[in-house]
């Protein structure tokens, strides 16, 4: 695996415009271990206001996490999706956030010797935005980021 990280992240130093990288979580469950997403048939909801964000026409939401789209942001058309149940899904909670850097930390320390130094750097900033991070996040309208024009 740290062969495979390498080799892509080595393709996208070569490029003059490098793809970004972005990291869902369909697997996300609620208090009664339900799976909160969905469903496998909605994810181009998802991945369309990736191209949309990367194309530079939709905003996004800073977290502790990274970036993330608002309820506003994802086409909801033909799908009763509460913006409450989205709310909840896009939280993030601290403890569980340190708890799987510690679970990446781990796995990627089966490879270290291999591993790119930039997967280091950002489990070490992950990290630190969780710890600076209040224990419950959530996402607030004022604090959306405008598309650039």
């Amino acid at each position: 695996m740290a062969e495979y990280w390498g080799h892509w992240l080595n393709v996208g130093r070569r490029i003059s415009n490098p793809p970004l990288i972005f990291r869902v979580n369909w697997f996300r469950k609620d208090a009664e271990g339900k799976f909160m997403w969905p469903g496998f048939g909605e994810n181009l909801r998802v991945l369309k206001w990736i191209v949309d964000r990367v194309r530079g026409r939709t905003a996004a939401v800073e977290s502790p996490i990274g970036w993330m789209p608002r309820y506003e942001d994802i086409q909801w058309k033909g799908l009763d999706f509460s913006a409450d149940t989205f709310h909840e899904l896009m939280t993030v909670g601290r403890d569980a956030g340190h708890a799987e850097a510690r679970a990446h930390e781990e796995e990627f320390d089966k490879f270290f010797d291999r591993l790119p130094k930039e997967f280091i750097y950002e489990r070490e900033l992950l990290r630190s935005r969780l710890w600076r991070s209040p224990n419950h996040w959530q996402l607030a309208p004022s604090d959306v980021v405008r598309p650039q024009s």
